[in-house]
């Protein structure tokens, strides 16, 4: 992906502000005038020492107290109310970003979401934006609040002295923007290779988890353990990048804030002794000075977590950009026939040159029950993912009804057809949730026929909790064959016109094998069957057999 500047992510970041746009004033004035009051304890303080001594600036000594302790009070209540307003657009922003992110992905799977590392689509979604909060709570108002805290200083300070003033302007630009904008420079590629280094050990890490079995049977947990280390390795040597420059940035800003008070004590000394200021006049300077940096060191301090922030935000931008390989149609239409015609139907994935299908040209009746076999490779189950309109043709069109699937609404394609793959993936839910995901709102009945129709609805009764049992993650408490029935059971509920098979017994025996192809030729007689098997078998229940060979559709 392109890389983008900071200034153009953060503008973007501040358009998806726009809706909270009231509640950010809000923050701003109240960051504001907490700093005002922290900075007017300091001030008055110095004028009732002053008073003491005999000399009177502004107010008496009993009034500046009072005007402490007042602005003691509103300090925390201003500080409160600016981090409650902060923290609120934070969370209603990323819950907004999160939402955006799921409507993304849903529209890019699944055909861009299969060479997607999920560990890291995992980090994105959950620690990358979860990092945009120092952004929206800690970044948008702090800048605002510095600018305007700042002038208002700055004006106190020129009518005291314009040297001052012209001072305080030099010494705020340098501390909020001349050194983290220079320093910024050097770390941020740091800070975009920490996120990605950051979600690659993520995904291996996912990985080696799910392969713990086949790790330990062949003996590459060593192989392993060096991967991660190494990955660590690598974060450390990102991070020790980004901490050096947190250390050299704050030591920065420390020797500038000590050198600006030098030189207002300096400049003031001179000043007086010159008579251009009175005594009191030149001690409050220093000492609004030297409590006024607060706005600017927050400002300064940004850039510290911003060049995480920045990196996280890129790799949102680049997943909210992706285009996906097919548009979703909005609406919703009722197909009269399900007829399925494939016309002059070419294809081949993006960045291969070769070709995986060739000019098909094939009708299927409604009703028709028709096996494809071919070699692994062949093209078999590209010729099902352009159906189901996982991938658009590069030539030709596919049509259903005689209406190109290009043109019908998605949620009718999906609510006509089924597909069982020789994968099951199962939820860590239990039985009867992951069946009743072909249809939501089956009763238990339902989905008790739908199991016995798969043959598994004996092996359900015969375990402790029967259809209340939990699978496990990714099905981990099952065998691969009943995953593969429970598949089964979850398409015959969902009971489609067309349903789509690929290696649906694979991991079946002769008997549940047969028991299956029973009920699909009894209870699938209205419904247009396309199945894939290397097994004759399994396409005896089929009315034509056809082979995938030399990147077409032949008739054996």
């Amino acid at each position: 992906m392109k890389r983008t500047s900071g200034i153009n992510i953060m503008k973007r970041l501040i358009i998806e502000l726009k809706p909270l746009t009231p509640i950010m004033i809000i923050t701003v004035i109240m960051g504001v005038l907490g700093f005002l009051a922290a900075i007017g304890i300091m001030t008055f303080g110095a004028v009732a020492i002053s008073d003491l001594l005999g000399t009177t600036i502004l107010v008496n000594y009993k009034t500046a107290i009072t005007i402490m302790v007042i602005s003691a009070v509103l300090r925390g209540l201003l500080r409160y109310l600016e981090q409650l307003s902060g923290h609120y657009i934070a969370f209603k922003i990323l819950a907004i970003l999160r939402d955006k992110v799921f409507r993304v992905l849903r529209k890019l799977a699944p055909a861009k979401l299969e060479s997607k590392e999920k560990g890291n689509l995992i980090s994105i979604i959950t620690s990358d934006i979860e990092l945009l909060e120092v952004f929206y709570a800690h970044t948008i108002a702090p800048i605002f609040i510095a600018i305007i805290t700042s002038t208002i200083i700055v004006t106190i300070l020129w009518r005291i002295n314009a040297s001052f003033g012209l001072l305080s302007i030099l010494f705020y630009l340098v501390i909020g923007f001349v050194v983290p904008y220079f320093s910024s420079k050097y770390a941020n590629e740091a800070g975009v290779e920490y996120r990605n280094t950051f979600g690659k050990t993520n995904a291996d890490f996912l990985d080696s988890l799910r392969g713990i079995k086949e790790i330990l049977l062949y003996g590459n947990g060593k192989e392993r353990l060096n991967k991660i280390n190494y990955n660590s390795n690598k974060l450390n040597e990102k991070l020790k990048t980004i901490k050096f420059h947190e250390g050299f940035l704050i030591a920065c800003t420390d020797f500038i804030i000590m050198f600006a008070i030098l030189t207002f004590i300096l400049i003031g000394s001179y000043l007086y002794k010159q008579g251009g200021i009175l005594f009191g006049e030149y001690i409050l300077s220093v000492v609004i000075i030297a409590s006024s940096f607060g706005p600017v060191v927050a400002l300064s301090n940004l850039s510290n977590t911003l060049l995480q922030t920045f990196a996280c935000a890129q790799r949102i931008f680049d997943i909210l950009d992706e285009e996906p390989a097919v548009l979703e149609i909005a609406g919703e239409s009722v197909l009269k026939d399900c007829d399925i015609a494939y016309n002059d139907v070419s294809f081949s994935y993006p960045k291969r040159e070769a070709k995986i299908l060739n000019n098909i040209n094939l009708k299927i009746d409604k009703g028709n029950k028709v096996a494809i076999i071919g070699e692994s490779g062949s093209g078999k189950s590209t010729f099902i993912k352009l159906l189901m309109r996982f991938w658009d043709p590069n030539y030709g069109d596919i049509s259903i009804d005689s209406r190109c699937i290009k043109t019908m609404p998605t949620k009718t394609l999906r609510y006509n057809q089924t597909l069982v793959e020789q994968e099951t993936l199962l939820f860590n839910e239990t039985i009867e949730e992951n069946i009743k995901i072909g249809n939501i709102n089956a009763t238990r009945q339902q989905v008790i026929d739908a199991a016995k129709k798969a043959s598994i609805h004996d092996f359900i009764e015969s375990l402790p909790n029967g259809y209340d049992s939990k699978v496990g993650e990714l099905g981990g408490n099952i065998s691969s064959g009943e995953k593969q029935r429970i598949g089964l059971a979850r398409a015959f509920l969902h009971n489609t016109p067309i349903l789509i098979l690929d290696e649906p017994t694979s991991n079946l025996d002769v008997l549940n094998e047969a028991q299956i192809l029973k009920t699909i030729k009894e209870q699938c007689v209205d419904q247009t069957v396309i199945l894939i098997s290397h097994r004759k078998t399994t396409t005896s229940v089929c009315n034509h057999t056809l082979v995938m060979k030399d990147k077409q559709l032949k008739a054996m």
